[in-house]
């Protein structure tokens, strides 16, 4: 009841801030996975023109997302009464308040079907971004099309809805579409907005142009990993473009984008090895994506460290069954599964196809034998979900300097308190099994 009271609370200050503000625009992202790349982007392109308020933290949830709208950090204490007194008082400070920002930027998640439906009875989105519809979170949604209803939800609710054509199967889902005004991203020229890639080095970045409906716009240096991650990209420039941003202003925004912090972010590594730091979370698609790029990349030896991909429900053996079948013997030295599920599908479809495959029960055991069998100039993938895998602590036993280690996801001392709880789990097994024998 007390979760219920604070959100209902907080869902009234955010009507009545936008109620009082009506000049501040609202942009939404939704999407099965790359919503915070996407929103980040966004985000960058915009502020090259506006005051935007956008937060870098997961803060999509029924608490989070009213939060971030508001501009308020979350409180110490959760359960606080008096906390969230401060934090009412903050709110009504910004209902009466001269409004310090023109865009807010904001990602919405979905746990379960009608989690998106729930925001949009308080929120009216300016521009709704649908970055992906795949597999998320299964265990509760059954099957794609569930998720693709809940996600199109706020396309539905939005002034204009902006879509990604690659990861947003229109012609399967356009029955859920009811909005007129829609847009899409993608790879080609068959989406209002694409990229055409005309050149790339990791050092570099892209070379090309961004393909409009007003154009050309010719851009140098935008530093992000994959074809995958162009997409969020194209995605800012398209909401740029909607909320007349000057092409000069967009271009020099797409150029300041770098990758979140575990989300395809390139570190050094020991050896002279580049880590693509994929280890934030994992889903079916990402995975893929991130493989692919793996592949493309020109290198002496490349290492693919493939953790668990969680929330999969009934579809997970099939769907790690699938990753392994990706997994060439041709183009990896390596193949290093990291959780039980992996090491159960994945790994043996793998080792089927020819690969060297580890497998091993956490990120710290997979990290120190990448370590061991690391190649120099080698390529590293690290790709894996949050809960039970933590694949940026065996990213700390390879990289370069431990200065980095900041540059990871995690690392809050938060997250190191739950992660040590974790790891010790591993050693208190050990104990165990060596008293037993």
């Amino acid at each position: 009841m007390f979760k219920y009271y604070v959100q209902k609370k907080l869902e009234r200050y955010v009507k009545k801030y936008f109620r009082r503000h009506p000049e501040v625009k609202l942009v939404v992202v939704t999407g099965s996975v790359g919503k915070t790349g996407t929103k980040a982007a966004i985000a960058e392109v915009l502020a090259q023109q506006y005051r935007v308020r956008m937060s870098l933290r997961n803060l999509n949830t029924e608490i989070g997302a009213p939060m971030s709208i508001l501009g308020i950090d979350m409180p110490d204490s959760l359960r606080s009464m008096g906390a969230w007194r401060r934090v009412f008082r903050i709110a009504r400070q910004r209902l009466r308040a001269q409004t310090d920002v023109d865009i807010v930027v904001q990602e919405l998640g979905a746990d379960k079907p009608g989690d998106i439906a729930a925001f949009m009875k308080y929120l009216k989105p300016d521009i709704a971004v649908v970055a992906a519809v795949t597999p998320e979170h299964m265990e509760f949604f059954k099957n794609i099309e569930a998720v693709a209803e809940e996600e199109i939800t706020a396309a539905n609710a939005a002034k204009v809805a902006v879509i990604n054509r690659e990861d947003v199967d229109g012609e399967h889902f356009a029955q859920y579409l009811s909005n007129p005004n829609i847009y899409t991203y993608g790879d080609t020229d068959a989406a209002e907005y694409s990229f055409e890639v005309q050149d790339f080095d990791v050092a570099g970045g892209y070379k090309g142009a961004f393909l409009t409906p007003n154009g050309r716009i010719p851009v140098e240096g935008i530093h992000v990993v994959g074809q995958h991650n162009l997409r969020p990209i194209s995605a800012a420039v398209a909401v740029g473009a909607l909320l007349e941003v000057p092409v000069d202003k967009m271009v020099a925004g797409v150029t300041k984008v770098r990758p979140v912090p575990g989300r395809m972010d390139i570190l050094r590594g020991l050896e002279g090895a580049t880590i693509i730091d994929d280890s934030y979370n994992s889903s079916p698609a990402a995975a893929t994506a991130a493989l692919a790029t793996l592949y493309s990349i020109q290198a002496p030896a490349r290492i693919a460290v493939l953790g668990d991909m969680a929330e999969l429900g009934d579809i997970s053996a099939e769907e790690h069954k699938k990753l392994g079948e990706l997994c060439d013997p041709a183009l990896l030295s390596w193949v290093v599964t990291v959780g039980p599920q992996s090491k159960q599908y994945l790994a043996p479809v793998a080792k089927a196809k020819g690969c060297q495959v580890a497998s091993f029960d956490n990120a710290l055991q997979a990290g120190a034998f990448v370590h061991k069998v690391l190649e120099p100039g080698a390529f590293v993938l690290f790709k894996g979900s949050q809960s039970g895998v933590y694949l940026e602590e065996a990213v700390k036993v390879i990289l370069h300097s431990t200065e980095e280690v900041n540059d990871l996801v995690r690392q809050t001392p938060e997250w190191v308190h739950i992660k040590t709880e974790f790891f010790d789990s591993f050693e208190s097994e050990v104990d165990a099994g060596d008293d037993k024998y």
